[in-house]
């Protein structure tokens, strides 16, 4: 294991719960405003991962008031205060871009559980 690997590997972070594309999240990441710190919670299906190591990523989207928004956080950010699993998705790709076009009930993911 050379230098670069063994960096990579203290860095990441593993106490965050294991999750997958088509899984529902609540996100609590740290908001840093002025002299002020919140804790901000963000709930979304996951659409999309990206990376290893140290530069995981994952693309979390949701519609709030008729508006598509997506948000793209890395797993081992010291923002994120925890990472809830709400439910799981049952998908059959890798990742969720086609969601994007829809809206209401045309963009929801099975339940893993309905089997």
């Amino acid at each position: 294991m050379n230098l670069m690997e063994k960096v990579n590997k203290a860095q990441c972070r593993t106490d965050l719960t294991s999750f997958n594309v088509g899984d529902t999240l609540k996100v609590y990441s740290k908001i840093i405003e002025g002299k002020t710190e919140r804790v901000q919670a963000f709930a979304g299906t996951v659409i999309a991962k990206k990376g290893s190591g140290i530069q995981e990523t994952f693309t979390l989207r949701r519609i709030a008031f008729g508006q598509g928004m997506e948000r793209v956080y890395p797993i081992n950010s010291p923002r994120i205060v925890k990472i809830e699993v709400q439910k799981k998705g049952e998908v059959r790709r890798a990742k969720l871009y086609y969601l994007r076009d829809r809206a209401g009930k045309a963009a929801r993911i099975k339940d893993q559980a309905s089997n």
